[in-house]
């Protein structure tokens, strides 16, 4: 087991110029993080090899290991034109992500920002066949380099456990998993026990985050709170600070036997690397514990 970090957790530096992604890869490294997931948020590699390569060489002088890719798709197209565009743009991601050394890829299958009614059971299934295709394209493609593709509990539509699963099951490929979020399944108003408890069999890499839960009828006000399909409140928190019973979830991931990267996402309003460095601090201990 590696803990590491998500250069999503010190967004509000990238975006602000403070860090590079190369200084990222150097945080990490002298925070006590072994591995690095990349979030094209705040740079981009996709059209820049020369930031790739840099990424790289820097990574491996640092011994910090890219553990993952995590991109936004969208494979609900109105057209068959624009599947294929899209089909295109996720596969010179792909391009990317072998020419780091990264075995390892997370890609959404439909927008993340939907109105309510595509949240529903009708639009998901309605839409699957769009969902299936696109993920056995990108895998096949990624097969060639011994990448393992992957679906997360993310972007309400397909965040649930169960709508996880029949994606997992329908694509059918043994290089397509899923990245497991123990936080996300809060957004869709789903235990975050039981969606672990339930694809944890099916993971190939484990996110961890936390939230503060208030009910929907008890606003809290104010801060960076958002709603979930329910109407309930979420803010993002650091791991071990929030609502999430963190404690039980690292206890029943550890038992389960999973030995593979665990990876710190912090989207809360505290300074971001202070936050991030507890969060490390406390997943590790966690995990020391369980």
């Amino acid at each position: 087991m590696k803990v590491g970090l998500s250069t999503y957790s010190l967004l509000n530096d990238l975006k602000s110029g403070e860090m590079t992604v190369l200084d990222v890869i150097d945080w990490i490294a002298a925070n006590g993080g072994e591995h690095m997931e990349m979030v094209p948020y705040g740079y981009t590699v996709e059209d820049n090899p020369e930031l790739a390569d840099a990424i790289r060489e820097r990574a491996a002088s640092a011994g910090i290991e890219l553990s993952n890719y995590s991109m936004p798709a969208n494979f609900v197209q109105e057209t068959e034109e624009a599947f294929e565009e899209e089909m295109a743009r996720v596969k010179r991601h792909v391009d990317v992500v072998h020419r780091m050394g990264v075995q390892h890829m997370r890609h959404d299958v439909t927008a993340f920002t939907l109105p309510k009614e595509n949240m529903t059971i009708a639009w998901f299934e309605q839409h699957l066949p769009l969902m299936v295709r696109g993920s056995q394209i990108i895998a096949d493609y990624a097969a060639q380099f011994g990448i393992t593709t992957t679906i997360e509990n993310h972007g309400f539509s397909v965040q649930a456990s169960d709508r996880v699963q029949r994606v997992l099951q329908a694509v059918d490929r043994p290089n397509f998993k899923t990245t497991l979020d123990i936080g996300n399944f809060m957004c869709v108003d789903e235990h975050p026990i039981i969606g672990v408890m339930k694809n944890l069999p099916y993971a190939s890499l484990v996110h961890f985050k936390d939230f503060y839960f208030r009910p929907y009828d008890e606003h809290p006000g104010g801060g960076d709170w958002f709603t979930t399909t329910h109407g309930n409140f979420l803010r993002g928190a650091i791991v071990g600070h929030g609502d999430i019973p963190i404690r039980k979830i690292v206890k029943l991931i550890k038992e389960f036997g999973y030995d593979g990267n665990i990876t710190v996402e912090f989207e809360g309003m505290e300074e971001c690397k202070s936050a991030s460095r507890i969060a490390m601090d406390n997943l590790r201990r966690f995990w020391e514990e369980a």
